[in-house]
């Protein structure tokens, strides 16, 4: 299985922080914030169920802003091959 190297940007780090503190945020933003922190300085890359909520986050119009990139992060980190 290919290893995907990114890493979450120090922006997105700090919004994922912000959400996760913010009791306003949403359980799933929150699910997103957490898993893009996890990948912040770790070989970690997105699971396959976080790929499948970043990908329904980002299809649909429900969502804010800082949740869509939340979404887009964690997507951009996942196995290329799944």
């Amino acid at each position: 299985m290919s290893k995907n190297t990114k890493h979450t940007s120090t922006r997105i780090g700090k919004l994922a922080s912000e959400t996760l503190q913010s009791s306003n945020s949403s359980q799933i933003a929150k699910q997103l914030a957490a898993s893009a922190l996890a990948q912040r300085e770790s070989g970690k890359q997105t699971g396959a169920k976080m790929e499948d909520v970043a990908a329904r986050v980002l299809s649909s119009e429900r969502y804010s802003k800082d949740t869509k990139e939340l979404a887009a992060s964690v997507l951009s980190q996942s196995n290329k091959q799944r």
